[in-house]
């Protein structure tokens, strides 16, 4: 029997997401200038006022509170009648040293031996349901959101869009689990205040269906575009007007939105966050590498699906263990924990070696903290910081690493026994 699936996403103007990518700023600017800084930050942003928290190691020293206003900026919060804009909301920095207690779980004489930032476990997945081995119902919601936000910078067909918004795509799946057709389709988007509220409610639903939605289903496959039909249920902005949103309609937290950062509900997550955190920190890093691991074993043919979970103690360099999925789709004659087995011998697993294999000890991090950390296009970029003091760096960086199909050739060598 086929059944029904959904996955949401919230676009950057959203009050967690603002969080996320300023507390991303700041990795990413003490990364820029001590490449062995280690930042664990949180912040809060509500109306007028944005807190910064969070305990760090670094040789740096930032503004920090012109790093989350320029954040705050870019985002497009920059109106006073939105009731947080980036010129004239107060910033808090609550931002303090390390504990010694957690570094010594952490530095070791040899770099290889360092230990993992925290205890947990994280997974990693993979399906080949779409192009980009993401689920799709994920994967369509950041780009209806991706879309609006560019509708929203242009000004020019859509003249009303605020940058806080919200979609959900549902996805009707076949009995062998492939997806048949959009079931429906909730878009809710701020909105300037104009006219009438009826007024106000057709002429965005019109131009959700009628401009936004044509730009998202044009950047798609033709067997996807397939899946777009005239008995899609379309909610838009269901509540009525959305005037009043971003850090003014909601306070905003970083970490809140783990399950639109990784898979939108499939496969599974370990809990932890990944914004405000360096790589020394598991939930991010580890995560980061079973996505890799998960995407390259699917893309090598292992199997169709697959979740692989790493387990860590604080302090301890070598997993506690890993696990895998395939979900009863495997091609390969080895049962899930053989499977397991071969990829502990072909991905070293300690943090260190994360760390050099996805070049994580780089400013690589605000990329990450809207539209998601997986399904990403890797990309190489030049990146301009400047400190306090006005001294200035370059890097040349390359972004979303955990996403290249780098290892496919060795895990087909690895697995070439094993196919069925």
């Amino acid at each position: 029997m086929s059944y029904l699936f959904t996955s949401e996403s919230v676009a950057e103007g959203h009050p967690d997401k603002v969080a996320d990518q300023i507390s991303d700023a700041l990795i990413d600017n003490f990364l820029a200038f001590d490449a062995n800084s280690k930042v664990a930050c949180e912040t809060l942003v509500t109306t007028g006022l944005t807190v910064l928290s969070g305990e760090v190691k670094s040789q740096a020293y930032l503004d920090v509170q012109q790093i989350a206003r320029e954040v705050i900026e870019r985002i497009g919060y920059n109106r006073g009648e939105y009731m947080f804009d980036a010129n004239s909301c107060g910033v808090i920095s609550a931002i303090h040293e390390q504990s010694p207690d957690i570094n010594q779980g952490v530095d070791r004489e040899e770099p290889e031996e360092q230990g993992a930032g925290d205890q947990g476990m994280m997974f990693g997945y993979a399906t080949s349901e779409s192009e980009n081995f993401m689920p799709l119902a994920l994967d369509l919601s950041h780009k209806i959101l991706r879309e609006l936000a560019k509708l929203r910078r242009e000004n020019k067909e859509i003249q009303y869009l605020r940058p806080d918004a919200k979609s959900q795509v549902t996805i009707e799946y076949s009995d062998d689990n492939r997806p048949k057709r959009i079931e429906a389709i909730v878009i809710s988007t701020q909105h300037d205040d104009f006219g009438g509220e009826a007024e106000m409610l057709a002429k965005i639903r019109e131009d959700m269906i009628n401009i936004l939605m044509p730009r998202v289903v044009a950047q798609l496959k033709p067997e996807l575009q397939g899946l777009f039909n005239g008995s899609i249920k379309y909610h838009i902005n269901p509540t009525g007007k959305f005037v009043i949103g971003g850090p003014h309609g909601d306070t905003g937290l970083t970490g809140r939105k783990i399950i639109v950062d990784t898979y939108g509900g499939k496969g599974a997550h370990g809990g932890g966050a990944f914004s405000g955190k360096d790589p020394s920190k598991v939930d991010r890093s580890a995560a980061y590498a079973t996505r890799h691991i998960a995407k390259n074993l699917v893309a090598a043919g292992v199997a169709d699906e697959m979740l692989v979970q790493v387990s860590y103690a604080i302090g301890v360099a070598e997993p506690m263990g890993i696990y895998v999925n395939t979900y009863n789709k495997s091609k390969v004659n080895l049962t899930d924990g053989e499977i397991a087995e071969k990829i502990g011998g072909i991905f070293d697993l300690r943090p260190y070696a994360i760390e050099q294999r996805l070049k994580l000890r780089s400013p690589i991090y605000s990329d990450t903290a809207a539209y998601g950390h997986m399904g990403r296009e890797p990309e190489i970029k030049k990146l301009k910081f400047t400190n306090t003091n006005g001294e200035e760096v370059i890097h040349e960086v390359e972004t979303f690493t955990w996403e290249k199909l780098d290892y496919v050739d060795k895990i087909k060598e690895a697995f070439k026994d094993d196919f069925k």
